[in-house]
């Protein structure tokens, strides 16, 4: 099966290539390109005048400098400054150095190389890919690894994975009746040579994915592109995400005092084996602390699993699941959380005492209201009508003086006629008033 799936994965990199690649025949440790298996003379190899192209590995201590190539003519490369022939990757921990059509003769490196390493030559870099399992489900956690090769042997240098960059991603193939059929393309995640996560040790040159695989269901093109600076490869393969077999579904009750709350797990034994169905779940509510859950009695199709809801607010349900597929397969799916909500009962209605004792309570106190308003009124009008009376009073007085001051001045004006000679009265007859002294009197003289 194994070799089956690398002459399929070299048909992919033929087409991709537009050559013809050799079969990889089976890697192993002894059969690998590492910095650990021979010493150059002070640095120094040889390219002969039959190779059109040769990549060249070199491993370096954490953190050195880059090495310098001296050319048979004298000439030298950097990494930095070299000719368009020459194209280079420098890491912390190495360099790739891929040349097209080499100057044949002899040529070194000036540099610090790792202690007890080689200068590997290849003349061809390819990617060995394991294709996705299938079927293939959502949320599933897989294991798939991919491998960098040299001439068809497994390339092995520290710090190779900070050298390329490797991407991961799904395209949707469009199919209207499955739930991706919008889904376009997206990256799904990496592959790792770090020892972390599902990679076993670091360094060995098999690299390990790390895939999110809470995707829509569907058909979709699997495409790995693993490049850097000296080369790009991509291997494309179709893959098919299928529904969980396993899910869950919290059912409320009519009436939790009566019935409790439920977890209905389906399985579908069309998919996996119920009896080999693993539930790992942790229920988190509102102020309680985590509470684990484990499903293992399990049967085809619905099981209802009562739940412990005793405090109202939000709760959640988180886990795993583990299971093995009608073909044998074991499987460990991650589920997307559930979340639900316990509402409190609305509060009983209040006391008819209580609503007419507020109810007085409220109508005394607006009648008190009134009552302050009423009397505030009654004050400002008496203020308003005793101040219109005070300035009554006033005018009053005013016009009671000049009458009597008007009066007075009449009677001085006959008074002075009758004391006026008879030859002068007509003068006297021409008096007017006006002539007279009519300044009121002071009140307080009266």
């Amino acid at each position: 099966m194994k070799l089956l799936q690398r002459l399929a994965l070299a048909g992919w990199l033929a087409l991709l290539t537009g050559s013809i690649a050799p079969v990889a025949a089976e890697v192993d440790s002894d059969n690998a390109y590492t910095p650990f298996n021979a010493q150059e003379l002070k640095n120094l190899f040889r390219i002969d005048h039959m190779v059109d192209k040769v990549t060249l590995l070199i491993a370096r201590p954490y953190g050195s400098a880059s090495v310098i190539v001296v050319t048979p003519d004298g000439s030298k490369w950097y990494a930095s400054r070299h000719p368009e022939n020459v194209r280079w990757v420098d890491g912390m921990t190495g360099d790739i150095i891929t040349v097209e059509k080499p100057l044949p003769g002899p040529y070194q490196l000036l540099g610090t190389l790792s202690p007890g390493s080689t200068i590997e030559r290849v003349s061809a870099l390819s990617v060995e890919l394991d294709p996705l399992p299938q079927p293939l489900y959502q949320g599933e956690r897989v294991k798939v690894t991919a491998r960098f090769l040299g001439d068809d042997k497994l390339i092995r240098m520290p710090g190779l994975e900070y050298m390329i960059e490797w991407r991961a991603r799904f395209t949707s193939l469009r199919n209207a009746d499955e739930q991706n059929y919008v889904a376009g393309t997206f990256p799904i995640g990496s592959y790792a040579d770090n020892g972390e996560i599902l990679d076993e040790v670091p360094d060995d040159g098999i690299f390990t994915a790390d895939l999110n695989l809470k995707q829509d269901w569907g058909s979709y093109t699997f495409s790995v592109t693993a490049e850097n600076k000296v080369f790009e490869r991509q291997i494309n393969m179709p893959v098919y995400l299928s529904e969980a077999p396993v899910k869950l579904e919290v059912v409320k009750p009519q009436d939790a005092s009566v019935t409790p709350w439920k977890l209905k797990v389906t399985v579908d034994d069309t998919q996996v084996v119920p009896s080999q169905t693993v539930v790992s779940l942790e229920q988190m509510g509102p102020g309680s602390a985590p509470a684990p859950m484990l499903l293992d009695q399990l049967i085809g199709g619905e099981n209802d699993i009562d739940l412990s809801v005793s405090e109202y607010g939000g709760y959640r349900i988180s886990g795993s699941i583990a299971s093995t597929t009608v073909g044998g397969r074991e499987i460990l799916l991650s589920m997307d959380d559930v979340f639900f909500n316990n509402p409190a009962p609305p509060p009983p209605p209040p006391d008819p005492r209580l609503l007419a004792e507020q109810a007085a309570k409220e109508a005394a106190l607006a009648e008190a209201a009134r009552q302050k308003q009423l009397m505030t009124w009654v004050i400002i009008a008496n203020l308003v009508l005793l101040l219109m009376g005070g300035i009554a009073i006033i005018i009053w007085r005013k016009r009671q003086t000049l009458k009597t001051a008007m009066a007075a001045a009449q009677q001085r004006v006959a008074v002075e006629k009758t004391m006026v000679p008879e030859n002068q009265r007509d003068d006297a007859d021409n008096l007017d008033l006006d002539d007279l002294d009519l300044a009121l009197p002071d009140t307080d003289a009266n």
